[in-house]
């Protein structure tokens, strides 16, 4: 299971300028050997490779997507992609698998922050929500309506507009990278650089991970009859991506269900996110990648034979 580490644990103050005090000169990444740093590894270390060219703050990543049947929204136009999973985030777990958010209140775009303290707990720096315009306005500056214009089919929330979700997606996870840390970008720095640069990074592995193709290849599809069972999926996703993501499910228990009645399986039933996780060569914006195995537990589903359900999107919700 992934763990939070307090913030406040790992930084004196609450908003942080800069994950390692870097300065705003001499990123240069070209002049040195950072692309052969995989992150995790000893030489991913601040004080041997500059931490604007090699993720030394995290360094195991995690590519997430949900399966969602409904938006909520669809009266606005909000809707789903038929045969597409959505894209969750891109986030900077530690290597030992537990992860810190919102280390950055400077750069807080999160108007309903979750959890709404840095660290999860009540005695925990309070991230307050945000009341500017909304995060998808930052990239019209930049002329990246293209990009908008994917963002609104693919990156999808639930129960509220697409844009809120972005917004949490970059201030919780964004924020605790090392490589998109303001000063990396340097004294021409353009203000929201680094915003549309973490948006396009999310969406260039999301691309390489086509999740409902995978399951569809391995005779996996979305149904209201027919029931699954976790190692069908874990199958399909370890062979098609090469290592084993976490899966997760919503839903009642299984044990809450008449099939599950007097089971001691208490996973969830419902079919609803997947998380593949990686390490990175480099600056993970290069895209180069090792795929490595979840860490910590596996799945939330149940493990009973035939329990699951990878339900159909709901009339009307995609588009």
């Amino acid at each position: 299971m992934r763990s939070t580490i307090a913030a406040a644990s790992l930084f004196s103050t609450a908003a942080f300028a800069a994950l390692y005090n870097e300065s705003n000169a001499n990123h240069t990444c070209a002049l040195t050997d950072a692309d052969s740093v995989l992150s995790c590894s000893s030489r991913a270390n601040p004080l041997s490779v500059d931490s604007c060219c090699a993720e030394t703050f995290g360094g195991l990543f995690l590519s997430t997507q949900f399966w969602s049947t409904y938006t909520g929204l669809e009266s606005e136009g909000q809707l789903l992609p038929a045969n597409d999973w959505t894209l969750h985030g891109l986030w900077p777990d530690f290597c030992n698998g537990s992860y810190t958010q919102y280390c950055d209140l400077n750069r807080q775009y999160d108007p309903t922050p979750s959890p709404n303290t840095t660290n999860s707990l009540p005695n925990g720096t309070v991230v307050p929500p945000y009341k500017g315009p909304n995060i998808g306005t930052f990239l019209e500056p930049f002329k990246k309506y293209d990009l908008l214009a994917w963002m609104n089919k693919y990156w999808i929330n639930q129960g509220a507009d697409n844009p809120s979700f972005w917004g949490h997606e970059f201030s919780k996870h964004a924020t605790c990278f090392s490589t998109f840390d303001v000063p990396c970008y340097g004294p021409e720095y353009v203000e929201h650089q680094e915003v549309v640069e973490f948006f396009e990074t999310a969406i260039q592995y999301y691309r390489r991970l086509p999740t409902w193709g995978w399951l569809s290849q391995a005779g996996i599809k979305p149904s209201n009859a027919t029931t699954y069972s976790i190692g069908q999926f874990q199958t399909a996703l370890t062979s098609s991506y090469g290592a084993l993501p976490y899966i997760g499910c919503s839903g009642p228990r299984f044990n809450e269900t008449a099939a599950g009645a007097n089971s001691t399986d208490n996973g969830r039933t419902q079919i609803s996110e997947v998380w593949y996780y990686f390490h990175a060569f480099g600056r993970p914006q290069r895209g180069q990648w090792l795929p490595t195995n979840a860490t910590g537990s596996v799945t939330s589903c149940a493990k009973t034979a035939n329990a699951l359900r990878y339900p159909l999107r709901a009339n009307g919700s995609t588009w």
